[in-house]
């Protein structure tokens, strides 16, 4: 998907709000977590994604128009351990290179048509996105739970969800002969804030 597009959500919601994704105030995490019989000296990753981008269709009045679409960068995801410089390095790399293959698939996208949406309190929502997911060039259906509230013209969403990588076509890494590797399952956590269009 182009992310590029001005609103790639034109002809869906288009009765409801449109919610612009502010990538600097927004958050992505990945946490992979090692397995294997020297699992206790290795390590297990955290990933945080720096290149967010996106729409949300949003209208409290009106809660079956709601729709949403993500993008995130491949190439953008950087370890955030404290680890040192050349393993964090060398993590990033065998990441882009050999895990996500940026090279190639250089494009995450989450897009979710339509949203089942419940008010929960004064500015409190519980959103079902039943969406689908295209990572490493592999697109299946994702469903996940959000949390939404709205301040003024703020929308802030924040859930977690877990994917396998192995139904991406991803292998998970292993080293020393697979003594040490990376669990199949990935737990992803995100806190997305998007601000109203006039």
């Amino acid at each position: 998907m182009d992310q590029t597009s001005t609103d790639p959500l034109a002809t869906i919601g288009a009765t409801s709000y449109l919610y612009v994704v502010d990538g600097r105030a927004s958050r992505f995490t990945v946490r992979a977590f090692a397995t294997g019989i020297f699992s206790a000296m290795g390590h297990s990753p955290t990933i945080a994604v720096r290149d967010i981008s996106g729409q949300v269709r949003f209208d409290p009045d009106n809660l079956e128009a709601g729709a949403m679409w993500i993008a995130m960068k491949a190439n953008s995801l950087s370890v955030q351990d404290d680890i040192s410089a050349k393993d964090i390095k060398d993590m990033e790399r065998l990441m882009n290179q050999d895990v996500l293959e940026t090279a190639k698939f250089p494009g995450i996208v989450y897009e979710a048509p339509s949203i089942s949406v419940k008010k929960l309190g004064d500015s409190l929502y519980a959103a079902a996105p039943n969406g689908n997911l295209t990572l490493h060039g592999v697109t299946r259906e994702l469903p996940i739970d959000v949390r939404v509230t709205m301040f003024g013209s703020v929308l802030r969403a924040s859930g977690e969800f877990s994917i396998n990588q192995t139904d991406f076509d991803i292998r998970p890494v292993s080293v020393a002969g697979g003594a040490l590797k990376l669990k199949d399952e990935l737990k992803l956590s995100f806190e997305i804030v998007a601000r109203r269009q006039e």
